[in-house]
């Protein structure tokens, strides 16, 4: 069915995603904007993305939740550090309170969405629970996350297919998954396997954490007793406010001290380990060869995995991997790792926009070849925002932002009168040097990616600088025109695409 054909499908904006970005998305609109009608279509058969997607022992937030939660709605629980339940809890308070759960579409998968000039609006091709319908709008908010929800990454790991025990991953965890009494190895050393060991020790035989190489792994309470101090004296949202302050600076500060002082970072890291983990260990299995965050901190809560080591539950190999075999894993080293489970927390597949086919008047957008305006659209793709977080803060700080900017984008054109708005480069950006759309980040998950991603400049607004306190400025208060964002009215005379365009508005 078309959306000429029934009105519901024709809206203003279409969210792609009801998860925590989705979800922002819709409120801030409310808040913000609320003279636009908007949509979120979700393909799934529940709202919270990574939080309903992931049911693995143990998932939790890794980073705390006075970040990770919204500018707008306090998380008001006593552990920081939260457990995937209790997010999925906050979450559907937060569209419960805000109204947004009348403009949620389940099970609405976006396979492709049209752009058209002349009418100045997307035409979206959704599979509706098997059938194939179309939606229409103006503006598009793709809030799908950066990760495939098809597929994993495929790590390539030899002779996996001989097993004869279980093969389990993160991604699709079952339910009735009997790992009591069981040798289990989890290959992995990135926040899935920090989180799966110490959670499936206290039931296994044996857990193993299998690495080919050590991470940066900082232990902090999972409770934070500063927050919890001031919501005794302060109402609940003074109180949120000056926690999350507190803990986005201090993020910003740990950050940029770690990057410019490396060395003296390193040091402190490990030191911080040593009364933690014996020395051994710590050479052996916590010492990574580079610097920290060239790729991100994994955080342990309340040391629970360097518990489970020193309570010989679990143990930690650095190694790799020769083949699997019928029994378990045989190393490189010579040695074998008996199983009866492996669990094989080897990464995400990072994907562009949600794996949407993108179409700008009859030509599939390659967004290789973009480049990024402000880190959340692209050169050249009109009236299109992507939700897309920190890699070294919490995710939702830069969402609340970029949802921030979209709604002082959506009241512009409101309050001029246009109805298409597209980044330029400008002749002056001619000799603008491009950068890889990230920086200075060495994990796989996002190097894998990058030949797909956008470019950045080296001058904004053509940036995508990481950088909180930057980021507020350049979302917050700098102009909507800029001379870079360009507007059209609808009755003006569409310009040959090499000087579409129009005068700033």
């Amino acid at each position: 069915m078309s959306a000429a054909q029934d009105p519901s499908r024709n809206v203003d904006v279409a969210i792609v995603g009801a998860g925590i970005s989705g979800i922002g998305a819709a409120c801030h609109l409310q808040m913000n904007s609320p003279d636009r009608s908007y949509a979120i279509l979700e393909g799934r058969d529940d709202i919270g993305g990574t939080w309903d997607l992931f049911r693995y022992p143990g998932i939790r937030s890794d980073s705390d939740m006075h970040t990770l939660g919204y500018r707008f709605k306090p998380w008001v629980a006593d552990k920081a550090i939260a457990d995937g339940p209790s997010i999925m809890k906050y979450l559907r308070e937060t569209v419960d309170e805000y109204g947004v759960a009348p403009h949620i579409r389940l099970r609405q998968l976006v396979q492709r969405a049209e752009w058209s000039t002349p009418d100045a609006q997307w035409v979206l091709t959704v599979d509706a629970d098997g059938e194939q319908v179309e939606y229409r709008c103006n503006y598009l908010f793709m809030c799908s996350g950066y990760y495939s929800y098809r597929e994993a990454h495929d790590a390539q790991i030899p002779g996996l297919d001989t097993f004869e025990g279980q093969v389990v991953h993160p991604q699709w965890w079952p339910e009735d998954l009997d790992y009591a009494d069981k040798k289990v190895v989890v290959i992995g050393s990135g926040a899935t396997a920090v989180t799966l060991v110490p959670a499936m020790a206290d039931q296994t035989e044996h857990i193993t954490m299998l690495q080919r190489s050590p991470t940066y792994m900082v232990s902090r309470p999972a409770i934070d007793p500063i927050a919890n101090g001031l919501r005794k004296v302060l109402p609940d949202s003074m109180a949120y406010e000056l926690t999350r302050r507190k803990n986005t600076g201090l993020q910003q500060f740990m950050y940029k001290r770690m990057r410019d002082k490396p060395e003296q970072a390193k040091e402190k890291l490990l030191g911080l380990l040593a009364d933690q983990l014996p020395a051994d260990q710590i050479d052996a299995h916590f010492t990574p060869t580079y610097n920290p965050w060239d790729q991100r901190l994994c955080l342990v809560p309340d040391r629970d995995l360097f518990d489970a080591i020193n309570e010989g539950k679990a143990s930690v190999v650095t190694d790799t991997i020769d083949t699997v075999d019928a029994s378990g894993i045989a190393l490189s080293s010579g040695d074998h790792l008996d199983a009866d489970i492996i669990v094989t927390a080897t990464g995400l597949k990072c994907v562009m926009l949600g794996e949407v086919d993108i179409v700008v008047d009859g030509d599939p957008v390659d967004f290789s070849n973009t480049i990024s305006y402000k880190g959340f659209a692209y050169s050249d793709v009109p009236n299109l925002a992507s939700s897309f977080g920190y890699i070294n803060a919490s995710w939702t700080l830069r969402a609340d932002l970029i949802c921030e900017y979209v709604c002082r984008l959506l009241n512009h054109m409101r309050d001029t009168g246009t109805v298409q708005c597209t980044p330029r480069l400008r002749p002056s950006d001619a000799d603008m040097e491009v950068r890889p759309w990230i920086e200075d980040f060495t994990s796989g998950y996002i190097q894998r990616v990058l030949p797909e991603m956008p470019k950045q400049g080296d001058r904004e607004p053509w940036i995508n600088p990481q950088n909180y306190k930057r980021d507020r400025k350049m979302f917050r208060t700098a102009p909507i025109v800029d001379g870079v964002m360009r507007f059209r009215r609808p009755d003006e005379q569409i310009a040959a695409p090499e000087h579409a365009a129009a005068e700033l508005v």
